[in-house]
């Protein structure tokens, strides 16, 4: 019917059209499409410093390892409470002016976890520009390049009351006599990853994740497994270990170390509960840690709190669901009153 193989003019003249096409439906019509997206009822406008962090993140090439994009698979829970939506993106898909749409965030890797609800995982303004500075200051294994040029190392003796001081473990301070400045860049890039917080539906609206397949559980059989709860060195690993590390060593001058803690082995456990469900802010020495009432169960305090108690060298009794769900219930009561 075409001679493609003959005729040069019909190649290219399809190939144009097919492009055109093509360019109309992948591009053209969704970015069209995402005008009429309102946000939702609760959800946030970006301060001008956020705003600025978000020009921060995509010059620095973020988007390169980095996800925005919560999929609707349930091994994505771990980014979010629920599936990524179009809303989620209004105020940072703002066009900067006719001609121009703003960076696309989504990424198509995730060489470095996905970072939809990172705000949410992650509070601590400290550990972000530890991260930033050297990210191996707070995860031994990481991959991520440091960001250096983002701060300033400068004589101890010329810190001005303003500046952010970046805290550094010992081995990975500068020179003695200097301190490291985190400057305008890292600051706004920091306030921009800590807004990023999935905001919650209106009443009434789910959004399910795909649950994946289950094993048959056969309970009872010979050679057969049981269903005992949440695996707390895997939730530990999940929500701690980016601050407390996986030995549970910390990291010195930001994050307390949990092997040989007084609190973790003390044998009642009131206070490591109340750590954990309301965050902790009473050593100037130490970040502050994040509440965590909001992100985890009963079950999965519990399963957690027993994991830090009977490792590393510790050795207290285990923490059962009914004595977080108490503790949980008081503290509550507390803060109402």
């Amino acid at each position: 019917m075409f001679d493609f193989h003959k005729n040069h003019k019909i190649l290219v003249l399809a190939s144009l059209v097919g492009f055109v096409t093509l360019s109309f439906i992948v591009a053209v019509f969704p970015a069209y499409q995402m005008q009429d997206v309102a946000p939702l009822p609760d959800q946030a406008k970006l301060t001008d410093q956020e705003r600025e962090g978000l020009h921060v993140y995509i010059s620095q090439g973020c988007v390169t390892c980095h996800t925005q994009q919560v999929r609707n698979i349930e091994m994505d829970n771990v980014w979010g409470d629920r599936p990524s939506i179009p809303s989620d993106y209004y105020y940072s898909k703002q066009r900067i002016d006719v001609w121009r749409q703003s960076p696309s965030l989504l990424g198509s890797e995730r060489t470095g976890p996905d970072l939809t609800n990172i705000g949410k995982r992650q509070s601590s303004p400290d550990w972000h520009l530890l991260h930033l500075y050297n990210p191996r200051s707070v995860v031994g294994a990481s991959v991520m390049p440091s960001y250096p040029w983002l701060f300033d190392v400068v004589d101890s003796s010329s810190v001005k009351e303003e500046d952010v001081v970046v805290n550094l473990p010992e081995n990975f301070a500068g020179p003695s006599g200097t301190t490291v400045i985190a400057k305008d860049e890292a600051l706004q890039l920091v306030a921009y990853l800590k807004s990023l917080k999935q905001t919650e539906l209106p009443d009434g609206q789910v959004e399910k994740f795909i649950p994946a397949l289950k094993k048959i559980q056969t309970e009872g059989m010979e050679g057969g497994t049981k269903s005992t709860g949440p695996d707390g060195g895997n939730l530990y690993q999940q929500v701690c270990a980016v601050c407390h590390q996986a030995d549970g060593t910390g990291v010195a001058g930001a994050f307390p170390p949990l092997a040989g803690s007084p609190i973790v082995n003390n044998e009642d456990p009131e206070m490591m509960i109340k750590i954990i469900l309301q965050g902790y802010d009473a050593r100037s020495e130490y970040a502050v840690m994040q509440p965590f009432a909001d992100q985890l169960s009963d079950v999965e305090i519990a399963a957690i709190a027993t994991h830090e108690r009977s490792s590393w060298g510790n050795d207290a009794p285990e923490v059962k669901e009914e004595d977080v769900k108490k503790i949980r219930d008081f503290v509550e009561q507390e803060a109402m009153q």
